[in-house]
């Protein structure tokens, strides 16, 4: 069984921030979830808004959800939006179908969970939570 350990998760975080810092990005929040959506670590930084943990949460569960980032679920939205508000209401609030969810696999190809950030757009949020996961030793699965 592939793992996700709190160390990676924690990098990923870590890693991220310091890159919406380097691109002066308003402040952020990053949440790592493992492949069963589980949280396994999140940061907010100070003076980020009370809503981008659960955006950010939101951009990861569907990602690591469905399986691809939230990206190309967006994307998905776009050509079946009522699929995707059936869907966002079976899944109680969590799926969320915007850029900035990530999948995090390992060097196996497994799928072993996915990050998420809000705070910039979703294509800055998406290029931090790509950074961090590489930082971490791990492959950030994007969209062509």
């Amino acid at each position: 069984m592939a793992t996700l350990t709190l160390q990676q998760a924690n990098t990923i975080i870590a890693k991220a921030i310091e890159k919406a810092r380097e691109m002066n990005i308003k402040p952020v929040a990053v949440v790592v979830l493992d492949d069963g959506g589980h949280l396994k670590a999140m940061q907010r930084e100070d003076d980020a808004s009370m809503f981008r943990y659960d955006v950010a949460t939101g951009k990861a569960w569907t990602s690591v959800g469905m399986g691809v980032s939230s990206r190309a679920i967006a994307a998905r939205a776009k050509r079946n939006p009522n699929f995707m508000i059936t869907l966002a209401a079976t899944a109680g609030g969590k799926f969320l179908p915007q850029p900035g969810g990530v999948l995090i696999r390992d060097e196996q190809n497994r799928i072993v969970g996915a990050a998420g950030a809000s705070g910039g757009t979703g294509d800055e949020d998406e290029a931090i939570c790509a950074f961090g996961i590489g930082q971490a030793g791990l492959t950030a699965d994007l969209p062509d």
